[in-house]
Protein backbone atom coordinates (compact mmCIF):
# COMPACT_ATOMS: atom_id res chain seq x y z
CA UNK A 1 0.00 0.00 0.00
CA UNK A 2 1.33 3.38 -0.87
CA UNK A 3 2.10 6.39 1.68
CA UNK A 4 -0.24 8.98 2.08
CA UNK A 5 2.11 11.54 0.40
CA UNK A 6 1.68 9.17 -2.68
CA UNK A 7 5.64 8.70 -2.36
CA UNK A 8 6.88 5.02 -2.04
CA UNK A 9 10.48 4.68 -1.88
CA UNK A 10 10.58 2.05 -4.78
CA UNK A 11 9.90 4.99 -6.95
CA UNK A 12 12.08 7.64 -5.84
CA UNK A 13 14.78 6.45 -7.97
CA UNK A 14 12.89 6.34 -11.25
CA UNK A 15 11.70 9.69 -10.74
CA UNK A 16 15.18 11.25 -9.41
CA UNK A 17 17.27 9.82 -12.00
CA UNK A 18 14.89 9.00 -15.27
CA UNK A 19 17.19 7.69 -18.97
CA UNK A 20 17.77 9.56 -21.41
CA UNK A 21 15.67 7.37 -23.76
CA UNK A 22 12.65 8.19 -21.34
CA UNK A 23 13.09 11.91 -21.43
CA UNK A 24 13.63 11.76 -25.15
CA UNK A 25 10.29 9.61 -25.87
CA UNK A 26 8.48 11.98 -23.77
CA UNK A 27 9.51 15.14 -25.21
CA UNK A 28 8.86 13.46 -28.48
CA UNK A 29 4.66 12.84 -27.21
CA UNK A 30 4.50 16.45 -26.56
CA UNK A 31 5.48 17.75 -29.73
CA UNK A 32 3.69 14.62 -31.05
CA UNK A 33 0.09 16.03 -29.36
CA UNK A 34 0.60 20.00 -29.76
CA UNK A 35 1.26 19.21 -33.46
CA UNK A 36 -1.96 17.18 -33.97
CA UNK A 37 -4.13 20.22 -32.42
CA UNK A 38 -2.72 22.14 -35.08
CA UNK A 39 -2.96 19.88 -38.24
CA UNK A 40 -5.72 20.38 -40.33
CA UNK A 41 -7.07 17.36 -39.95
CA UNK A 42 -7.97 17.83 -36.10
CA UNK A 43 -9.25 21.27 -36.87
CA UNK A 44 -11.56 20.62 -40.04
CA UNK A 45 -14.46 18.83 -37.77
CA UNK A 46 -14.52 21.40 -35.15
CA UNK A 47 -14.71 24.16 -37.35
CA UNK A 48 -17.16 23.02 -39.47
CA UNK A 49 -20.75 24.78 -38.84
CA UNK A 50 -22.24 21.28 -39.61
CA UNK A 51 -20.43 20.04 -35.92
CA UNK A 52 -22.84 19.43 -33.13
CA UNK A 53 -20.50 21.48 -31.22
CA UNK A 54 -20.58 24.53 -33.52
CA UNK A 55 -23.64 24.76 -33.85
CA UNK A 56 -24.70 24.24 -30.24
CA UNK A 57 -22.39 27.62 -29.45
CA UNK A 58 -23.51 29.41 -32.66
CA UNK A 59 -27.11 28.82 -30.91
CA UNK A 60 -26.50 30.03 -27.28
CA UNK A 61 -24.41 33.17 -28.62
CA UNK A 62 -27.41 34.31 -31.16
CA UNK A 63 -29.65 33.06 -27.56
CA UNK A 64 -27.70 35.96 -25.66
CA UNK A 65 -27.95 38.55 -28.29
CA UNK A 66 -32.32 38.06 -28.64
CA UNK A 67 -32.22 38.34 -24.69
CA UNK A 68 -29.81 41.35 -24.68
CA UNK A 69 -32.13 43.57 -27.12
CA UNK A 70 -35.31 42.44 -25.60
CA UNK A 71 -33.81 43.46 -22.14
CA UNK A 72 -32.86 46.86 -23.65
CA UNK A 73 -36.12 47.86 -24.84
CA UNK A 74 -38.32 46.74 -21.84
CA UNK A 75 -39.25 50.08 -19.57
CA UNK A 76 -37.82 48.52 -16.43
CA UNK A 77 -35.85 50.40 -13.73
CA UNK A 78 -33.40 48.88 -11.52
CA UNK A 79 -32.59 51.22 -9.30
CA UNK A 80 -34.13 51.01 -5.52
CA UNK A 81 -34.76 53.59 -3.04
CA UNK A 82 -32.44 53.94 0.17
CA UNK A 83 -34.02 54.09 3.33
CA UNK A 84 -37.03 55.15 2.05
CA UNK A 85 -40.63 53.35 1.82
CA UNK A 86 -42.97 53.99 -0.69
CA UNK A 87 -46.64 53.71 0.69
CA UNK A 88 -48.97 54.55 -1.68
CA UNK A 89 -52.15 55.18 0.33
CA UNK A 90 -52.21 57.99 2.72
CA UNK A 91 -53.41 57.19 6.88
CA UNK A 92 -57.07 57.30 7.50
CA UNK A 93 -56.24 59.44 10.93
CA UNK A 94 -57.16 63.20 10.34
CA UNK A 95 -54.81 65.76 11.06
CA UNK A 96 -55.37 68.80 13.64
CA UNK A 97 -56.63 72.46 12.44
CA UNK A 98 -52.93 73.08 14.23
CA UNK A 99 -50.97 70.98 11.89
CA UNK A 100 -52.16 72.50 8.52
CA UNK A 101 -49.52 73.43 5.91
CA UNK A 102 -49.43 76.70 6.67
CA UNK A 103 -47.93 76.36 10.63
CA UNK A 104 -45.44 74.54 9.53
CA UNK A 105 -42.35 75.58 8.71
CA UNK A 106 -41.39 72.73 6.92
CA UNK A 107 -43.61 73.78 3.84
CA UNK A 108 -40.55 76.78 3.18
CA UNK A 109 -37.61 74.69 4.31
CA UNK A 110 -35.29 73.84 1.48
CA UNK A 111 -34.68 70.28 0.62
CA UNK A 112 -31.33 70.25 1.49
CA UNK A 113 -32.19 71.19 5.47
CA UNK A 114 -34.34 67.57 5.22
CA UNK A 115 -31.76 65.02 3.82
CA UNK A 116 -32.33 62.86 6.63
CA UNK A 117 -35.90 62.98 5.81
CA UNK A 118 -39.57 64.18 7.16
CA UNK A 119 -41.36 62.56 9.94
CA UNK A 120 -44.79 62.33 10.16
CA UNK A 121 -46.55 63.01 13.83
CA UNK A 122 -49.80 60.28 14.53
CA UNK A 123 -52.89 62.72 15.85
CA UNK A 124 -53.45 59.97 18.61
CA UNK A 125 -56.52 60.47 20.63
CA UNK A 126 -56.26 62.97 23.58
CA UNK A 127 -56.46 60.50 26.13
CA UNK A 128 -53.06 59.10 25.23
CA UNK A 129 -51.17 62.54 25.33
CA UNK A 130 -52.73 66.08 26.62
CA UNK A 131 -55.29 64.61 29.03
CA UNK A 132 -52.86 63.20 31.34
CA UNK A 133 -51.29 66.32 31.67
CA UNK A 134 -54.42 67.96 32.22
CA UNK A 135 -54.61 64.90 35.56
CA UNK A 136 -51.33 66.54 36.46
CA UNK A 137 -53.43 66.56 40.25
CA UNK A 138 -53.01 63.09 40.29
CA UNK A 139 -49.56 61.92 38.32
CA UNK A 140 -47.82 60.90 41.32
CA UNK A 141 -48.64 59.40 45.19
CA UNK A 142 -47.14 62.79 47.04
CA UNK A 143 -48.47 65.51 45.46
CA UNK A 144 -49.71 67.71 42.37
CA UNK A 145 -46.77 67.81 39.41
CA UNK A 146 -48.98 70.58 37.80
CA UNK A 147 -46.42 73.19 38.46
CA UNK A 148 -43.38 70.64 37.39
CA UNK A 149 -45.05 71.10 34.12
CA UNK A 150 -46.05 73.98 33.50
CA UNK A 151 -44.39 76.12 30.62
CA UNK A 152 -44.99 73.49 28.12
CA UNK A 153 -42.75 70.84 30.25
CA UNK A 154 -39.84 72.89 31.37
CA UNK A 155 -41.74 73.95 34.84
CA UNK A 156 -41.23 77.00 37.10
CA UNK A 157 -38.87 79.62 36.54
CA UNK A 158 -34.91 79.03 38.24
CA UNK A 159 -34.71 81.40 41.16
CA UNK A 160 -31.77 82.32 43.81
CA UNK A 161 -29.42 82.62 40.33
CA UNK A 162 -28.32 86.15 41.12
CA UNK A 163 -24.18 85.99 40.78
CA UNK A 164 -24.28 82.70 39.04
CA UNK A 165 -26.44 83.07 35.55
CA UNK A 166 -25.53 86.40 33.51
CA UNK A 167 -28.70 88.29 33.67
CA UNK A 168 -29.64 87.87 30.03
CA UNK A 169 -29.29 84.76 29.94
CA UNK A 170 -31.49 83.97 33.00
CA UNK A 171 -35.06 83.71 31.49
CA UNK A 172 -33.59 80.95 29.93
CA UNK A 173 -33.36 78.88 33.10
CA UNK A 174 -36.01 77.10 34.86
CA UNK A 175 -35.95 74.02 37.18
CA UNK A 176 -37.17 71.68 34.61
CA UNK A 177 -38.39 67.99 35.76
CA UNK A 178 -36.21 64.71 34.74
CA UNK A 179 -39.32 63.46 33.54
CA UNK A 180 -40.82 65.66 31.35
CA UNK A 181 -38.89 64.34 27.75
CA UNK A 182 -42.40 63.42 26.29
CA UNK A 183 -43.97 67.06 26.77
CA UNK A 184 -40.84 68.76 25.09
CA UNK A 185 -40.50 66.41 22.31
CA UNK A 186 -44.36 66.55 21.44
CA UNK A 187 -44.11 70.35 20.86
CA UNK A 188 -41.43 70.76 19.29
CA UNK A 189 -42.22 67.59 16.84
CA UNK A 190 -45.15 69.57 15.93
CA UNK A 191 -43.10 72.64 14.68
CA UNK A 192 -40.33 70.79 13.38
CA UNK A 193 -39.30 72.01 10.00
CA UNK A 194 -38.89 68.43 8.89
CA UNK A 195 -42.00 67.67 9.98
CA UNK A 196 -44.54 66.66 6.88
CA UNK A 197 -48.51 66.32 7.02
CA UNK A 198 -48.14 63.82 4.05
CA UNK A 199 -47.24 60.53 5.26
CA UNK A 200 -46.53 59.85 1.85
CA UNK A 201 -43.52 62.05 2.11
CA UNK A 202 -42.26 60.86 5.66
CA UNK A 203 -39.20 59.03 6.29
CA UNK A 204 -40.46 58.25 9.91
CA UNK A 205 -43.75 58.29 12.53
CA UNK A 206 -43.92 59.67 15.50
CA UNK A 207 -46.28 57.95 17.94
CA UNK A 208 -46.68 61.10 20.48
CA UNK A 209 -48.14 59.32 23.67
CA UNK A 210 -46.82 59.97 27.04
CA UNK A 211 -45.96 56.62 28.22
CA UNK A 212 -44.02 57.61 31.33
CA UNK A 213 -45.74 60.13 32.41
CA UNK A 214 -48.96 57.91 32.42
CA UNK A 215 -46.97 55.06 34.11
CA UNK A 216 -45.38 57.01 36.62
CA UNK A 217 -48.55 57.15 38.69
CA UNK A 218 -48.96 53.41 39.14
CA UNK A 219 -45.48 52.62 40.08
CA UNK A 220 -45.52 53.91 44.26
CA UNK A 221 -49.03 52.60 44.52
CA UNK A 222 -50.99 49.32 45.13
CA UNK A 223 -51.72 49.19 41.17
CA UNK A 224 -52.40 46.21 39.52
CA UNK A 225 -50.25 44.62 36.01
CA UNK A 226 -53.15 45.80 34.30
CA UNK A 227 -53.47 49.19 34.96
CA UNK A 228 -49.56 49.77 34.73
CA UNK A 229 -50.23 47.69 30.89
CA UNK A 230 -53.44 49.66 29.80
CA UNK A 231 -52.31 52.61 28.16
CA UNK A 232 -49.45 51.30 26.94
CA UNK A 233 -51.21 48.35 25.47
CA UNK A 234 -54.34 50.44 23.73
CA UNK A 235 -51.99 52.77 22.07
CA UNK A 236 -49.89 49.98 20.34
CA UNK A 237 -53.50 48.25 19.71
CA UNK A 238 -54.35 51.69 17.74
CA UNK A 239 -51.19 52.19 16.10
CA UNK A 240 -51.04 48.41 14.61
CA UNK A 241 -54.10 49.36 12.94
CA UNK A 242 -52.65 52.30 11.09
CA UNK A 243 -51.65 51.40 7.16
CA UNK A 244 -48.31 52.68 7.71
CA UNK A 245 -47.42 50.66 10.28
CA UNK A 246 -48.62 47.67 8.86
CA UNK A 247 -46.09 47.91 5.79
CA UNK A 248 -43.26 48.77 7.87
CA UNK A 249 -44.17 46.39 10.51
CA UNK A 250 -42.79 49.63 12.83
CA UNK A 251 -39.60 49.91 11.65
CA UNK A 252 -39.51 53.49 10.28
CA UNK A 253 -41.83 54.35 14.44
CA UNK A 254 -40.19 55.89 16.97
CA UNK A 255 -41.20 57.46 20.29
CA UNK A 256 -39.87 58.87 23.05
CA UNK A 257 -40.54 57.78 26.60
CA UNK A 258 -39.44 60.11 29.86
CA UNK A 259 -38.24 57.47 32.04
CA UNK A 260 -35.67 54.56 32.43
CA UNK A 261 -36.02 51.65 30.09
CA UNK A 262 -36.05 49.46 33.46
CA UNK A 263 -39.56 51.28 34.27
CA UNK A 264 -41.25 49.71 31.09
CA UNK A 265 -39.37 46.31 31.01
CA UNK A 266 -41.62 44.15 33.64
CA UNK A 267 -40.93 40.32 32.65
CA UNK A 268 -43.20 39.01 36.10
CA UNK A 269 -46.10 39.70 37.66
CA UNK A 270 -46.56 41.80 40.31
CA UNK A 271 -43.04 43.18 39.55
CA UNK A 272 -41.93 47.35 39.34
CA UNK A 273 -42.79 48.97 36.30
CA UNK A 274 -45.00 47.97 33.05
CA UNK A 275 -44.09 45.56 30.10
CA UNK A 276 -44.45 48.18 27.95
CA UNK A 277 -41.49 47.69 25.78
CA UNK A 278 -42.57 43.42 25.11
CA UNK A 279 -46.31 44.05 24.69
CA UNK A 280 -47.03 43.12 21.31
CA UNK A 281 -46.39 45.63 18.59
CA UNK A 282 -43.58 47.82 20.09
CA UNK A 283 -40.60 45.04 18.98
CA UNK A 284 -39.36 47.37 16.22
CA UNK A 285 -40.28 50.92 17.21
CA UNK A 286 -37.33 52.65 18.19
CA UNK A 287 -37.75 54.47 21.55
CA UNK A 288 -35.83 57.71 23.17
CA UNK A 289 -35.40 57.16 26.92
CA UNK A 290 -33.43 59.02 29.25
CA UNK A 291 -31.70 55.31 30.36
CA UNK A 292 -31.20 52.86 27.45
CA UNK A 293 -30.40 49.00 27.88
CA UNK A 294 -27.05 48.78 25.84
CA UNK A 295 -27.79 45.56 24.48
CA UNK A 296 -31.26 46.25 22.72
CA UNK A 297 -30.84 47.99 19.23
CA UNK A 298 -34.41 49.77 19.36
CA UNK A 299 -33.27 51.74 22.81
CA UNK A 300 -31.37 55.29 22.33
CA UNK A 301 -30.17 57.24 25.15
CA UNK A 302 -30.82 60.91 24.74
CA UNK A 303 -30.09 63.60 27.70
CA UNK A 304 -31.92 64.27 30.60
CA UNK A 305 -33.79 67.70 30.30
CA UNK A 306 -31.52 70.27 32.73
CA UNK A 307 -32.60 73.85 33.82
CA UNK A 308 -30.60 75.42 30.92
CA UNK A 309 -33.55 76.10 27.81
CA UNK A 310 -31.32 78.75 25.60
CA UNK A 311 -33.60 80.81 23.45
CA UNK A 312 -31.74 82.08 20.36
CA UNK A 313 -28.09 81.22 20.20
CA UNK A 314 -26.86 84.29 21.76
CA UNK A 315 -28.24 82.63 24.64
CA UNK A 316 -25.82 79.47 23.84
CA UNK A 317 -22.57 81.67 23.76
CA UNK A 318 -22.98 83.92 26.20
CA UNK A 319 -23.11 80.59 28.49
CA UNK A 320 -20.04 79.03 26.75
CA UNK A 321 -18.07 82.29 27.13
CA UNK A 322 -19.38 82.26 31.01
CA UNK A 323 -18.55 78.96 31.98
CA UNK A 324 -15.15 79.37 30.35
CA UNK A 325 -13.90 82.03 32.28
CA UNK A 326 -15.81 81.09 35.63
CA UNK A 327 -12.77 80.55 38.28
CA UNK A 328 -12.92 77.42 39.78
CA UNK A 329 -11.24 76.87 43.06
CA UNK A 330 -12.29 73.59 43.77
CA UNK A 331 -10.21 70.70 42.20
CA UNK A 332 -13.85 68.46 42.32
CA UNK A 333 -17.07 67.78 43.63
CA UNK A 334 -19.69 65.71 44.32
CA UNK A 335 -23.64 66.01 44.94
CA UNK A 336 -25.22 63.27 45.88
CA UNK A 337 -26.48 61.32 49.15
CA UNK A 338 -25.91 58.20 50.34
CA UNK A 339 -28.27 55.22 50.73
CA UNK A 340 -28.68 54.40 53.87
CA UNK A 341 -30.65 50.56 52.96
CA UNK A 342 -27.48 49.29 50.98
CA UNK A 343 -24.95 48.11 52.76
CA UNK A 344 -20.96 49.13 51.95
CA UNK A 345 -22.43 52.07 49.68
CA UNK A 346 -20.25 53.54 47.08
CA UNK A 347 -21.58 57.06 47.59
CA UNK A 348 -20.67 57.19 51.09
CA UNK A 349 -17.60 56.03 50.12
CA UNK A 350 -17.09 58.81 47.54
CA UNK A 351 -17.94 61.20 50.34
CA UNK A 352 -15.68 60.24 52.88
CA UNK A 353 -12.95 60.83 50.13
CA UNK A 354 -14.34 64.38 49.21
CA UNK A 355 -14.18 64.97 53.37
CA UNK A 356 -10.30 63.89 53.89
CA UNK A 357 -9.92 65.84 50.33
CA UNK A 358 -10.08 69.06 52.52
CA UNK A 359 -10.78 72.03 50.88
CA UNK A 360 -9.68 70.79 47.24
CA UNK A 361 -13.79 69.03 47.17
CA UNK A 362 -16.82 70.18 47.97
CA UNK A 363 -19.56 68.31 48.73
CA UNK A 364 -23.68 68.82 48.14
CA UNK A 365 -25.86 67.06 50.61
CA UNK A 366 -29.27 65.29 48.50
CA UNK A 367 -30.72 63.63 51.35
CA UNK A 368 -34.59 63.42 50.98
CA UNK A 369 -35.97 66.13 47.94
CA UNK A 370 -33.00 68.53 48.44
CA UNK A 371 -31.79 68.25 44.90
CA UNK A 372 -35.02 67.36 43.51
CA UNK A 373 -34.68 69.46 39.15
CA UNK A 374 -31.87 70.98 40.52
CA UNK A 375 -31.13 73.90 43.18
CA UNK A 376 -28.72 76.89 43.11
CA UNK A 377 -26.22 74.91 45.44
CA UNK A 378 -25.81 72.11 42.94
CA UNK A 379 -24.88 74.80 39.78
CA UNK A 380 -22.96 76.99 42.25
CA UNK A 381 -20.92 73.74 43.30
CA UNK A 382 -20.49 72.53 39.97
CA UNK A 383 -19.38 76.32 38.49
CA UNK A 384 -16.93 76.09 40.95
CA UNK A 385 -15.26 72.77 40.50
CA UNK A 386 -13.05 71.32 37.62
CA UNK A 387 -14.08 67.71 38.35
CA UNK A 388 -17.31 66.58 39.20
CA UNK A 389 -17.67 62.73 40.68
CA UNK A 390 -20.48 60.83 38.58
CA UNK A 391 -21.48 57.56 39.95
CA UNK A 392 -24.56 55.84 39.24
CA UNK A 393 -27.52 57.01 40.17
CA UNK A 394 -30.86 54.52 41.55
CA UNK A 395 -30.15 53.27 38.09
CA UNK A 396 -27.08 53.25 36.17
CA UNK A 397 -27.44 56.51 34.64
CA UNK A 398 -28.78 60.00 36.78
CA UNK A 399 -29.25 63.78 35.80
CA UNK A 400 -26.79 65.10 37.85
CA UNK A 401 -24.23 63.73 34.58
CA UNK A 402 -25.84 66.59 32.27
CA UNK A 403 -26.33 69.29 35.06
CA UNK A 404 -22.19 68.74 35.67
CA UNK A 405 -21.63 69.16 32.19
CA UNK A 406 -23.89 72.43 31.62
CA UNK A 407 -21.93 73.77 34.05
CA UNK A 408 -18.67 73.33 32.27
CA UNK A 409 -17.36 70.91 34.86
CA UNK A 410 -15.16 67.65 33.60
CA UNK A 411 -17.38 64.42 34.83
CA UNK A 412 -14.84 61.80 36.44
CA UNK A 413 -16.90 58.72 35.71
CA UNK A 414 -17.51 55.62 37.75
CA UNK A 415 -19.16 53.10 35.63
CA UNK A 416 -19.05 52.67 31.82
CA UNK A 417 -22.42 52.51 31.66
CA UNK A 418 -23.08 55.81 33.52
CA UNK A 419 -22.98 57.59 30.08
CA UNK A 420 -20.47 56.28 27.68
CA UNK A 421 -23.04 53.18 26.99
CA UNK A 422 -25.43 55.67 26.75
CA UNK A 423 -25.47 58.98 25.02
CA UNK A 424 -23.11 57.97 22.10
CA UNK A 425 -25.26 60.85 19.44
CA UNK A 426 -24.22 63.61 21.76
CA UNK A 427 -20.88 62.63 23.28
CA UNK A 428 -17.90 63.14 21.96
CA UNK A 429 -16.15 59.77 20.63
CA UNK A 430 -12.83 60.03 22.54
CA UNK A 431 -14.00 59.45 26.21
CA UNK A 432 -10.66 61.12 27.71
CA UNK A 433 -11.48 64.41 25.66
CA UNK A 434 -14.04 65.54 28.18
CA UNK A 435 -14.03 62.76 30.67
CA UNK A 436 -11.69 60.72 33.27
CA UNK A 437 -12.42 57.24 34.28
CA UNK A 438 -12.28 55.28 37.49
CA UNK A 439 -13.02 52.03 37.79
CA UNK A 440 -15.12 52.11 40.99
CA UNK A 441 -12.81 48.64 42.17
CA UNK A 442 -9.71 50.44 42.45
CA UNK A 443 -11.80 53.37 44.08
CA UNK A 444 -13.06 50.26 46.90
CA UNK A 445 -9.39 48.61 47.27
CA UNK A 446 -8.15 52.64 47.93
CA UNK A 447 -7.11 54.51 45.00
CA UNK A 448 -7.76 57.90 46.49
CA UNK A 449 -9.29 60.43 43.52
CA UNK A 450 -7.62 63.48 44.65
CA UNK A 451 -4.03 61.97 43.78
CA UNK A 452 -5.55 60.79 40.64
CA UNK A 453 -7.07 64.33 39.46
CA UNK A 454 -3.76 65.96 40.59
CA UNK A 455 -2.10 64.44 37.95
CA UNK A 456 -4.10 66.36 35.01
CA UNK A 457 -2.41 69.68 34.19
CA UNK A 458 -3.91 72.93 34.05
CA UNK A 459 -3.53 72.83 30.05
CA UNK A 460 -5.05 69.09 30.42
CA UNK A 461 -7.89 70.26 32.59
CA UNK A 462 -8.44 73.51 29.87
CA UNK A 463 -8.28 71.28 26.95
CA UNK A 464 -11.00 68.76 28.37
CA UNK A 465 -13.27 71.50 29.91
CA UNK A 466 -13.33 73.11 26.46
CA UNK A 467 -14.19 70.04 24.71
CA UNK A 468 -17.42 69.96 27.10
CA UNK A 469 -18.15 73.51 26.22
CA UNK A 470 -18.31 72.80 22.80
CA UNK A 471 -20.89 70.14 22.89
CA UNK A 472 -23.05 72.50 25.33
CA UNK A 473 -25.41 72.51 22.55
CA UNK A 474 -26.17 68.74 22.34
CA UNK A 475 -27.14 68.47 26.01
CA UNK A 476 -29.79 70.83 26.17
CA UNK A 477 -33.19 71.51 24.82
CA UNK A 478 -34.10 74.40 23.47
CA UNK A 479 -36.89 76.77 24.56
CA UNK A 480 -38.32 77.68 21.07
CA UNK A 481 -40.34 75.27 19.42
CA UNK A 482 -38.61 75.48 16.10
CA UNK A 483 -34.83 75.19 17.98
CA UNK A 484 -31.89 77.53 17.68
CA UNK A 485 -30.44 78.66 14.01
CA UNK A 486 -26.90 77.70 14.19
CA UNK A 487 -26.98 75.01 16.91
CA UNK A 488 -28.51 71.30 17.06
CA UNK A 489 -30.00 70.74 20.55
CA UNK A 490 -30.46 67.62 21.73
CA UNK A 491 -33.68 67.35 20.23
CA UNK A 492 -32.18 68.14 16.85
CA UNK A 493 -29.58 65.71 17.43
CA UNK A 494 -32.04 62.61 18.64
CA UNK A 495 -34.11 63.33 15.33
CA UNK A 496 -31.56 63.43 12.81
CA UNK A 497 -30.24 60.11 14.59
CA UNK A 498 -33.50 58.75 14.35
CA UNK A 499 -33.96 59.40 10.74
CA UNK A 500 -30.59 57.94 10.00
CA UNK A 501 -31.20 54.66 10.66
CA UNK A 502 -34.94 54.49 8.75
Amino acid sequence: MLPISGHHPCLERTRSTPSKATDSLLLDRKSSSFSSLNSPTFQQPYLSVLHPRALLFLSLLCLQVVLFVVARSLPISLSFPRGRHHFPAPLTASVPAAATADNLTAASTDTAECSSGRVYVYELPKFFNREIIEQCDNLNPWGSRCDALANDGFGPPATGLDGLVPTEVAPAWFWTDQFVLEIIFHNRMLKHQCRTTDPEKARGFYIPFYAGLEVGKYLWTNSTDADRDRHCGMVLRWVQEQEYFKRSYGWDHFISMARITWDFRRTKDDDWGSSCIYLPGMRNITRLLIERNPWDYFDVGVPYPTAFHPRSDSDVIAWQDHVRTRHRNTLFCFAGATRRTINNDFRGLLLDQCREAGDSCRAVNCAGSRCLNGTSAILETFLDSKFCLQPRGDSFTRRSIFDCLVAGSIPVLLWKRTAYFQYEWFLPKEKESYSVYIDRNEVKNGTLIKEVLERFSDEDVRRMREKVIEYIPKFVYAMKEEGLEGYKDAFDVAIDGVLRRF
